[in-house]
């Protein structure tokens, strides 16, 4: 079946292009040991951009990209973001993005393998027609069951449900690991049962948080500290000035303080981080992309005794003394998806959520027309939008709600 669509390749000078293509539709498994199905069609409706895509194009810029195509293609249709219309179900679905041959798709090991719609040997959202495993298209929240024309703003808070499922498994790694870290500590303090000290060193693993970097992982994991730990102190760290869209919404709705690095040297930012807290971080959470992160962390001293550092980041080198790093009891953690679970606790929570508001659109005409432009020049440009979405099919949305 032939379908437009965007999609990468190895070009050195049109690495990302719209036009007609093939589509393909291998037997894919949602977890080790199910079945191998075919896909079953599903009409991209709303789609949003992520910093992944971009970085996919500058890949195939450098021809880099041969193993991230699909067996036998030489392209990958992008876009992980979104949500589509299911014609045989009647009905909304969000895509479960990771699958494949492992029991948990968080911690695939050495003889396991994964795929990623969008992403990884899967073809993804940003076409007018596709396949996907039926055993991932999930349901949207039960009142929106039957719906036939999506409301815009919920399509908006939707698009989020791939990067706010990160999140939520990040607190969950955070909480898991800060709670083992710490908890004979507070056994040994509190003269409690074992039970009850990990569930006080859990809370107090996020006592004083800072969250370096602003965009969607940040805000979101953020908002998930906020959510179960109500008495956390929240700092973000970032470039954005104080008047800034993203940051007023972190201020109002994630109940956090920020603070605006821009023009500090390093050990300002340490001084001002510690001032603002009014102790040394308990947690640490690097999402800016950049290694200043971890310099501000471990060298600067801002990451406290016994706390963790939850390195989201992709690109920075986190490096560390391992003579204070070993005095202090530090821990380092990395792991970044999420599973069925934490993807439908997203759904919900977003769609109740006010995310919608720190949503822009691009028409879709002027993205195809030229894809490579709008990402260099508007999406991922110098002030743009904290997201950038495209209604695909404006024939399933309703803009007036």
């Amino acid at each position: 079946m032939k379908t437009n669509a965007t999609y990468f390749l190895n070009d050195k000078n049109e690495p990302l292009k719209y036009g007609e293509i093939n589509l393909i539709n291998p037997k894919r498994q949602r977890l080790r040991g199910e079945e191998l199905k075919e896909g079953i069609e599903a009409i991209p409706v709303f789609c949003g951009f992520c910093g992944t895509d971009f970085e996919l194009m500058k890949m195939g810029e450098r021809g880099e990209l041969s193993s991230k195509f699909p067996e036998g293609e030489k392209r990958l249709i992008n876009g992980h973001e979104g949500v589509v219309w299911v014609p045989g179900e009647n009905r909304f679905a969000i895509v479960l993005i990771r699958g494949g041959d492992s029991f948990d798709p968080t911690r695939f090991t050495e003889d396991e393998d994964y795929f990623e719609y969008g992403c990884d040997r899967a073809d993804g959202l940003f076409s007018d027609k596709n396949y996907f495993n039926p055993d991932m298209l999930l349901h949207l929240p039960e009142e929106y069951e039957n719906v036939t024309v999506l409301p815009l703003s919920l399509a908006k808070k939707l698009v989020f449900s791939d990067p706010y499922a990160c999140a939520i498994f990040q607190h969950e790694r955070m909480s898991d690991i800060g709670e083992a870290q710490n908890f004979r500590v507070v056994m040994a303090r509190e003269k409690c049962s074992e039970s009850k000290a990990r569930k006080i060193a859990s809370d107090e693993t996020f006592k004083y948080t800072v969250i370096y970097g602003l965009g969607t992982t940040g805000l979101f994991i953020g908002d998930q500290i906020r959510r179960n730990h109500p008495t956390a102190k929240i700092l973000f760290v970032a470039r954005s000035g104080e008047e800034s869209k993203k940051v007023k919404f972190v201020k109002e709705n994630v109940k956090a303080d920020y603070l605006c690095a821009f023009g500090l040297s390093e050990d300002e930012a340490a001084q001002k981080i510690k001032e603002k807290l009014g102790a040394n971080a308990s947690a640490f959470v690097g999402t800016s992309g950049n290694s200043v992160e971890a310099r501000i962390a471990f060298e600067k001293g801002v990451l406290g005794c016994n706390g963790i550092y939850d390195s989201f980041s992709l690109g920075p080198k986190v490096e560390y003394d391992t003579m204070p790093f070993g005095f202090k009891n530090h821990v380092i953690l990395a792991s970044i998806n999420f599973t069925q679970k934490h993807m439908e606790e997203a759904i919900r929570i977003l769609s109740k959520s006010r995310f919608d508001e720190l949503v822009e659109l691009i028409d879709k005409d002027e993205f195809i027309s030229n894809a490579m432009d709008a990402y260099i020049n508007k999406i991922y440009s110098k002030g743009a939008p904290l997201k950038t979405a495209v209604i695909w099919n404006a024939k399933y949305i309703d803009g007036d709600k």
